[in-house]
């Protein structure tokens, strides 16, 4: 169970609490330094994936606590962010990007509990969209100039937007399971 993939899934849920704490943090350096954190994470997201693959380590523990880890990592950035910015520009993609998650964890959880988990796996618009969400995020905890905050929220959109499209695309695929009598 402790493998490489495993122990940098467990690392990122351990750097979640020391990012929020940074992130609020009355310091100058504290974004920067929280943007760093949440960089170290999202490497971390893309590695244990890559390294359980190429090690052939995968195991039941990994696929459970690896989108358990992302959703809680992205999830508590985006609440973080939405109460620094105060802003409808970031709590209404925020509000859009965490609702999503939700429903389709319950969606996927539902789906194989009918033995139809393979009809929303993910695809390769959520990849996209992740990695818009993992920017958008650095760029917005680091604040470092006007042209990284504008990019950073284009980014934010950009992922809203997959966002809402992947979840559409995951209700197609379930739509006949779910509207069986």
């Amino acid at each position: 169970m402790w493998n490489i993939p495993n122990t940098l899934t467990t690392f990122r849920l351990f750097l979640i609490p020391i990012f929020l704490v940074v992130f609020y943090l009355p310091y100058s350096w504290a974004f920067f330094a929280a943007a760093f954190i949440f960089w170290l994470a999202s490497i971390t997201d893309i590695l244990d994936g890559y390294l359980a693959r190429k090690l052939e380590q995968s195991t039941p523990f990994g696929a459970f606590l690896d989108p358990v880890a992302d959703k809680v990592m992205v999830c508590t950035a985006l609440v973080a962010l939405a109460s620094y910015y105060q802003s409808m520009y970031m709590t209404i993609p925020a509000l859009i990007i965490i609702s999503r998650e939700i429903v389709i964890s319950a969606l996927r959880e539902w789906m194989a509990e009918q033995g139809k988990r393979g009809n929303v796996a993910v695809s390769n618009m959520g990849k996209f969209k992740t990695a818009a969400q993992m920017l958008a995020i650095i760029g917005l905890i680091w604040q470092y100039d006007s042209w990284m905050m504008y990019l950073s929220y284009a980014l934010l959109y950009i992922a809203t937007f997959l966002t809402v499209t992947s979840m559409l695309q995951y209700l197609i695929a379930a739509w006949s399971e779910l509207t069986k009598n």
